[in-house]
This record gives structure tokens, sequence and C-alpha cells, in this order.
């Protein structure tokens, strides 16, 4: 019996159709860096709260981030039912300082599939893209009220997930061309002893 593949939805924001949670965070990296990423999420927060006032990037800007989002937000609900990071993790070392970390702490930094686990524990994903579309809609426009319910936990969730996945896609990035340079030694050293 085959596997359903599930969708990612990012055909729309990065023109490919994703279907792996792990190539989704690379490519959700290549578009949106750490910093810009938690950078504009922090600013639509803002001028979410703000009322009267509306955000002063370029509207297309910000549904593009909206877009990457929750396609960031269906993979992550993925990643939490997969343990296998536990393993490699074990032997990672403690992080030497606290802007390494991020926001995540040493047991979360060894694992950070714990990130989301507790995450989604919380908050169902439609939580999560209520939230992402509650802020993004009052953050564009101007209202004399302000977004209702709980809006600080799923985003304190939310930068904590965007850690995570940035040092899950760092951690495969270098474990890949730790394998690539593995094999180009090994080829080498072949060609050595054939000569």
């Amino acid at each position: 019996m085959k596997k359903k593949k599930t969708d990612l939805e990012s055909r729309f924001w990065s023109g490919r159709s994703k279907y792996s949670p792990v190539s989704l965070l690379e490519v959700f990296f290549q578009f949106h860096d750490l910093a810009t990423a938690k950078d504009r999420l922090s600013l639509i927060m803002q001028y979410a709260v703000r009322g009267k006032v509306r955000i002063r990037e370029d509207p297309s800007v910000i549904f593009h981030f909206h877009q990457s989002l929750r396609s960031f937000i269906l993979a992550g609900y993925i990643l939490r039912k997969k343990k296998s990071g536990k393993r490699a993790a074990q032997s990672l070392p403690v992080p030497n300082s606290p802007l390494v970390q991020g926001s995540l702490s040493e047991e979360e930094y060894r694992d950070p599939v714990l990130v989301f686990c507790k995450a989604f524990k919380e908050y169902r994903p439609a939580q999560f893209l209520d939230f992402l579309a509650e802020v993004v809609y009052f953050s564009l426009g101007t209202f004399n009220h302000v977004p209702e319910g709980n809006i600080v936990g799923p985003y304190l969730h939310l930068c904590k997930m965007l850690d995570a996945a940035w040092l899950m896609a760092e951690r495969k990035a270098s474990a890949d061309q730790r394998q690539t340079g593995d094999s180009t030694e090994s080829k080498e050293s072949k060609e050595i002893h054939v000569v």
C-alpha cells in the first residue's frame, strides 16, 4: 500500500511542490533567512496590535511571507511525528554561546524536534494558521480594534519553531557537506591507489 504524500502548499511561494518537511525547511530558509523571518514576524505582531496604523512594508511581501509560514507550520506538524533527530542530536555539544542557542533550551538545542512536539501539543495546526491569518489581516489594515484571543502563545511557539527549523536545516546542510567531502576523499584515495 502506497503512503499518501502530504502537499505542504509550497508551490505558490517557492514555485515547487514539496512533500518532505526537511526539504521544505531548506527552501524556506533560502527565501527568508532566520533573522529576517523573525523580524518580519515581530513587525507583523507589532502592527496587528496597534490598531489604527497599518504596516509600511509592501503587502505582497507580507502575503508571500504569510504563504511560506503556512507551509512552514504544516511541515512542522509533520516533523513532530519524527523522532529520528534524537539519535544524531545526542552527540552534539552544548552550545558555548547563548546566541548560537537562540530561544531554545539546551534540551531543545540537542533535539530540535522537541520544539515542534511541544508547540503542537499545546496548539493544533489550525490554531496556528488562524493566528497567522489574524495577525497578518490586522497588520495590513487600519482598524478600531485588535485581534481577539491569545496571540502571544502561538507567536512565541512560532519563534521557537523558526530557531529549531533553522538549526535542523543547518545540521542537515553540514551533514550533507561532510558526506560529499568524504565521498570525494575516498574517490581521490582510490585514484591514488590505482595509479
